[in-house]
This record gives C-alpha cells, sequence and structure tokens, in this order.
C-alpha cells in the first residue's frame, strides 16, 4: 500500500522538491517542519565507512502510510510526506526524509517528530553498519 506521500526508493531525493509538493497542497499551511536523516561517520564508538538499508516491500509502506494517517489525525496537519531510502549509502548521503505541514509550527513539529519516531520502533526497514571492523545489523533505534 503506497500513497504519494510514501515512498521507499534507492534514489536520492531532493528535499526543495518535496517542500514544494506539500506547500502546493493548501494556501492554509503557515508552518513547514522537516526531519533529514543522514549517515554519518561514527557510531556506536567505531568509525562507520557507509550505511547498508534493507526493507519489507509492501509492509514498509503500508506501515509508513499508517502513521502517516495517524499523525494527521492526531495533530491536525495538512499533510506528511515521508521518503526512506534502501541499498548501500554513503557517509554524507540522504536516508530519511519527513515533512509535517499545517497552519501552525506547532503541530507541525508534533507531527514531525511523531512520524520519525514511529517510523524508528515500527516501520520494517533495517540499517547494517560498516566499520574498520566489521559489518554489525543495528537493533536499537535510538
Amino acid at each position: 500500500m503506497s500513497s504519494e506521500w510514501v515512498r521507499v526508493q534507492r534514489e536520492d531525493f531532493s528535499i526543495a522538491d518535496e517542500i514544494a509538493r506539500i506547500k502546493a497542497v493548501s494556501k492554509r499551511i503557515g508552518g513547514i517542519v522537516t526531519f533529514l536523516g543522514t549517515v554519518r561517520d561514527f557510531s556506536r564508538g567505531k568509525d562507520v565507512t557507509k550505511l547498508e538499508f534493507e526493507y519489507y516491500p509492501g509492509m514498509a509502506e503500508k506501515k509508513l502510510e499508517e502513521i502517516r494517517q495517524l499523525a494527521k489525525e492526531k495533530f491536525d496537519v495538512i499533510e506528511v510526506s515521508v521518503v526512506h531510502r534502501y541499498g548501500e549509502l554513503d557517509i554524507g548521503e540522504n536516508i530519511v526524509l519527513v515533512v509535517a505541514a499545517a497552519e501552525h509550527r506547532r503541530q507541525a513539529f508534533e507531527a514531525c517528530r511523531y512520524v520519525i519516531d514511529e517510523l524508528k520502533k515500527h516501520v520494517p526497514i533495517w540499517k547494517k553498519e560498516h566499520t574498520s571492523e566489521g559489518e554489525v545489523w543495528i537493533e536499537e533505534h535510538p
């Protein structure tokens, strides 16, 4: 189950394009909050050389859409979009983007935080860190 507002893809995304898509939804939008997750070079005391993401096709999109809908209802936001990448990603590359748009900033901030937190807890997307000491699948979701 996918929607125009939820995507899991291999290729990078444009933050500006995603914001423009959200802005086009309504003239009532007064606040847009984004969360951008990127690949960092250090994690849990080890140097990281790259990350690798795998996901459960179909189920990941379904869970993202459920989270998106809940965020819209719970925080009374106008629209929310989520893009998450999979495959091998190098240091500095974009991983995930959440964009939340509302009439006021408070709802947009709350919805954005809710979506990324729920994504980390419930969406079947798995991360493997490649380090100088080997590869490790990450289970915790900080």
